[in-house]
């Protein structure tokens, strides 16, 4: 079970909310968000490991890695104890709350590295230059889908060649005869981190036109419709999974 300080643990949704709305990367949320998405993602300490381990192999000298949808900075801080240090991070997020986290977090880690922090709304695209290493954790699916063709076109283009792209997605089924068992696995694991029924609806509800889910299927024929010439599966459990794309 995991440990939580009442200061960090996320309560956005104890309490009854009497008018939904959509889910939103809110100062309030981002006070949490670490607590938050440690209890919500399976495997994510694990999974932030493997984003580490596979930018350190294919970060290139000259070149920025880039963190797109970085929150408060952890898998910055984790690529920085990899990754060779003359090399520079790009961090970009379009709420500033998170930025201003990921910045305090920065500097208590110890960053020496050059890094650059940008709000920017990756709906609109993004800025990528001389990338070898891009990384998108848990930040397509709250893209809208009209708009993440172009965004990994974007990304394709700002790489430099053997420059690889990191993805980690929540998805839907390939036979949606098994997407209500995933489900309900799913919320079985929220449950043993401690969130109640009532957390775990007002969540889902929220979430439910912002946070749009593909198949593992569909994000691999983006990827290779944006010009990647191969992509594995170095991640999967349930509805979550971890994709890396290579530009040749």
């Amino acid at each position: 079970m995991l440990e939580k300080t009442d200061k960090e643990t996320d309560e956005v949704f104890k309490e009854e909310i009497k008018q939904a709305s959509d889910f939103k990367f809110s100062a309030k949320v981002a006070g949490v968000f670490d607590d938050m998405v440690s209890r919500s993602v399976p495997y994510y300490g694990e999974v932030q490991r493997m984003i580490s381990e596979l930018a350190a192999d294919h970060a290139q000298e000259g070149t920025a890695v880039y963190d797109l949808g970085c929150s408060t900075g952890t898998t910055m801080i984790g690529m920085d104890t990899m990754v060779p240090a003359d090399i520079k991070f790009v961090g970009i997020d379009d709420a500033a709350e998170m930025l201003e986290k990921c910045n305090v977090k920065l500097k208590e880690a110890g960053f020496v590295r050059p890094y650059e922090l940008r709000v920017a709304d990756l709906q609109q695209g993004a800025e990528i230059q001389n990338a070898s290493v891009v990384v998108l954790c848990l930040t397509l699916q709250f893209i809208r889908p009209i708009h993440r063709e172009k965004l990994l076109k974007t990304i394709f283009e700002g790489m430099v060649p053997n420059g690889v792209l990191i993805l980690v997605e929540k998805i839907l089924t390939e036979d949606s005869v098994f997407n209500r068992d995933y489900i309900k696995y799913y919320y079985n694991y929220k449950r043993r981190n401690q969130y109640s029924e009532m957390e775990i609806s007002q969540k889902r509800e929220a979430l439910e036109n912002v946070l749009i889910p593909y198949k593992l299927s569909e994000n691999i024929h983006m990827l290779r419709e944006a010009g990647f010439a191969s992509c594995e599966i170095f991640f999967k459990w349930y509805n979550f999974s971890g994709l890396i794309a290579i530009k040749k």
